[in-house]
């Protein structure tokens, strides 16, 4: 009987441990969430693409977005629950190993006749990439070479990895996992955008202790270890 008892007090603890954390998360952060908590249920797309589907009733548990833009509105709405910063990031230009085009700064990408990749506008990327141009004063010459907007980062890394495109504007920590097959261009700090990431608990989560929970793995010692690994910075 003592064992039956032990063992009903047990369940509700083993369930709720068992318990899958639906993820929406910025394609950016593929390669470090995992690592962080393999166990639960990712769904890696553009910020303003997962930001969307939350405001359209998708089941997710968590959201980890690219840009305060989107957590902000989202929490702003009512959608989330207080955001929190959990990691920072620049912008780099990727070129293809071989380098065809010869591509040495970011002011030789107004060269005529370039093929160079960047985000659409209303992804975080694609937005960070405007500002950088604006502030270094180029946009015109380098939106003009421009012949493919992706909708999340993943999208340009593949197309220069793959030799498509003689340039794309990502983050540093996607060049990574295929530094083998590419080669990072330095933009100025001066010109570089502000950019963090915010993580926030769905409101209409049913799994909001576990979603805290994940949360809480992110933003503690261990996650930020992970996270400055993967190449990220992180907040004070």
């Amino acid at each position: 009987m003592l064992a039956v008892v032990v063992l009903a007090l047990a369940l509700p603890a083993s369930v709720s441990s068992a318990t899958t954390v639906n993820v929406f998360a910025a394609a950016s952060l593929t390669g470090v969430f995992p690592k962080i908590d393999g166990s639960e249920r990712y769904s890696f797309a553009g910020s303003d693409q997962l930001a969307l589907q939350i405001r359209q009733g998708a089941p997710a548990d968590v959201f980890a977005s690219a840009s305060p833009k989107y957590t902000e509105l989202a929490y702003r709405d009512g959608y989330v629950r207080k955001p929190v910063v959990f990691a920072t990031n620049r912008l780099i230009v990727l070129v293809p190993r071989s380098n065809p085009a010869g591509i040495k700064t970011v002011y030789d990408l107004r060269r005529p006749g370039l093929k160079i990749v960047i985000g659409d506008k209303l992804v975080p990327v694609g937005s960070y990439t405007r500002q950088i141009l604006d502030a270094l004063g180029i946009t015109a010459d380098v939106m003009s070479n421009v012949v493919s907007e992706e909708t999340d980062v993943k999208g340009i890394v593949t197309k220069v990895a793959m030799g498509e495109a003689d340039a794309g504007f990502v983050y540093r920590t996607d060049a990574r996992p295929v530094a083998s097959r590419t080669r990072r261009v330095p933009l100025p700090g001066w010109a570089q955008p502000p950019i963090r990431y915010e993580i926030a608990v769905v409101k209409a989560s049913s799994h909001a202790a576990p979603a805290r929970a994940f949360v809480k793995k992110v933003t503690s010692k261990r996650g930020r270890k992970l996270l400055a690994a993967a190449g990220f910075g992180l907040p004070k």
